[in-house]
């Protein structure tokens, strides 16, 4: 049976006009992602590895291209709509957890829920379900503060996938974590996926983290190239 396909990218591109030049970043960039696939886009620094992320999500428009997510094309949608779009679709985890400070790790994890209108006590058992999943059932109460790296990066793990998106978006998921910690967050990326059939696109520099859980693509001179 054919997996459904979850990213459909065609002939992308995104330049900026710095004055009266145009810099391109990437240029008739192309991607499918199916579910339960897990996708890493490698590079060097300044690549543009986290602007085609962003362009995939919906928090930047491409300069020519379309972009669909689960049949939608996103760039399509007003700016609300995308948002509701991306709330019910799409999770989001990041090098640096943006964790709010102030709540615990349950009310961190419930905040989507609430954003896409689900009643409370729903809410706090999805919340609670999947933080027990990323084996964090003794620290919903604690804080960000009161919670190590790694257990902090579990959190928006869960938070982002509160909502049963169909694709999670990561930029560096590992790059503020030690090696061991690393391990542990691609050991839980690897269940998840295989648990729940969710897709995974994510930048990392880790090429043993990427090559452990998929595909790898390599960013280039404004190109994606298979690595082999």
């Amino acid at each position: 049976m054919q997996s459904a396909l979850v990213i459909d990218c065609r002939q992308v591109t995104r330049t900026y006009s710095e004055g009266p030049e145009k810099l391109t970043i990437f240029s008739d960039i192309s991607l499918e992602v199916t579910s339960g696939e897990t996708v890493a886009i490698v590079g060097s620094s300044g690549a543009g590895k986290t602007t085609l992320l962003n362009l995939l999500g919906g928090l930047d428009r491409p300069s020519s291209g379309d972009i669909s997510i689960c049949g939608q094309d996103i760039h399509r949608l007003s700016e609300a709509g995308r948002a509701r779009f991306r709330n019910r679709h799409l999770g989001f985890v990041y090098q640096f957890h943006h964790l709010l400070p102030e709540f615990t790790a349950l009310e961190n994890v419930m905040m989507p829920c609430a954003l896409g209108s689900r009643s409370l006590p729903e809410s706090r058992e999805k919340a609670e379900a999947l933080l027990e999943k990323v084996g964090l059932k003794h620290r919903l109460t604690h804080k960000p503060g009161e919670l190590s790296g790694g257990e902090r990066q579990r959190v928006a793990i869960a938070r982002a996938l509160v909502n049963e998106p169909e694709c999670v978006l990561m930029d560096e998921p590992t790059g503020n974590l030690d090696e061991h910690t690393g391990e542990g967050v691609r050991a839980l990326i690897e269940d998840l996926r295989d648990q729940l059939g969710i897709s995974f696109v994510m930048v990392t520099h880790d090429m043993g983290m990427a090559r452990s859980l998929g595909r790898v693509l390599r960013l280039e001179q404004g190109r994606l190239i298979q690595e082999v």
